[in-house]
């Protein structure tokens, strides 16, 4: 690619022209755009420009986090910027579009950064509910939204959660952190959960908020209760509610997965494309 290309940092003046640029990729990266939404003191947006000023795919650095938003380019310039960048920033993931994050790859491992796991998704989209989605039944569960009374009982589900699909190989869990962000889900209150006979038994949440869809995560069933339907109606309730506030709902199923892709796949979604993260 030219050189009249180069890369810099987002500033105040550029805030809307990379929101109108994540608006109009959206529907392929919500992670991107909820994090941008959601950055915080640290985080960054990096931005391909021409010589004329024009910009034509960005970067969003959130804590350890590397996310492109390359727009459907198959390589980038400047591979000394991101020598640079690499090598000034700690970053232990790169995710978005497989495709996307296979650029950034190949970059990483010229500069000697090696891959310790790599977990592929499908990323599967709902805008609309299907007029003969059914009316899923389960074992005579409860659904509620929790307070944070319920931390207590519903740490140990999200401890599960955290381990069994969002930790890597390799790294540590800490439960001090699990439950802080249990908590500040709690308190964001888009939270679901399940419970049976007085126990929490399910749990379904948002996980980012972008501009116009919701991207859903957390969902687990602990295993002494799975196959009785819980994770249909609690997912299908949670989800329905989430499509009536006249949002889009996104998220990301483990390819290997094939309870939940048939799951999703019954309540309406669609695949839309691979996901990757690539852990380093």
């Amino acid at each position: 690619m030219s050189e009249r290309f180069f890369w810099r940092k987002m500033s105040k003046k550029d805030v809307f022209r990379v929101e109108d640029m994540l608006r109009d990729m959206e529907d392929d990266c919500v992670t991107a755009c909820g994090r941008y939404l959601a950055r915080e003191p640290g985080d960054s947006v990096w931005m391909l420009c021409g010589v004329k000023d024009e910009f034509i795919a960005v970067l969003v650095n959130s804590r350890s986090t590397l996310i492109p938003v390359l727009c459907g380019m198959n390589e980038i310039p400047s591979p000394l910027f991101l020598k640079n960048f690499f090598r000034l920033r700690k970053i232990h993931s790169v995710q978005g579009l497989k495709s996307e994050v296979l650029v950034l790859e190949n970059y990483m491992e010229r500069f000697g950064r090696t891959i310790s796991e790599i977990i592929d998704y499908d990323l599967m989209c709902i805008d609309r509910l299907p007029v003969n989605r059914g009316n899923p039944r389960a074992v005579n569960i409860v659904l509620r939204v929790p307070k944070l009374t319920d931390l207590n009982a519903l740490a140990p589900l999200q401890a599960a959660y955290e381990q069994e699909e969002v930790l890597h190989k390799g790294s540590v869990f800490s439960p001090a952190a699990s439950r802080i962000n249990l908590a500040n889900i709690i308190k964001a209150g888009r939270i679901l959960a399940a419970e049976l006979n007085g126990r929490l038994v399910g749990k379904i949440n948002v996980s980012a908020v972008s501009f116009t869809r919701y991207q859903v995560g957390g969902v687990y069933v602990h295993p002494d209760f799975r196959g009785l339907g819980i994770a249909r109606r609690m997912a299908a309730e949670f989800i329905a509610s989430l499509v009536g506030e006249r949002r889009g709902v996104t998220l990301f199923v483990k390819k290997s997965n094939l309870p939940a892709r048939r799951l999703y796949t019954g309540l309406g979604f669609t695949v839309r494309g691979d996901y990757r993260i690539t852990y380093y």
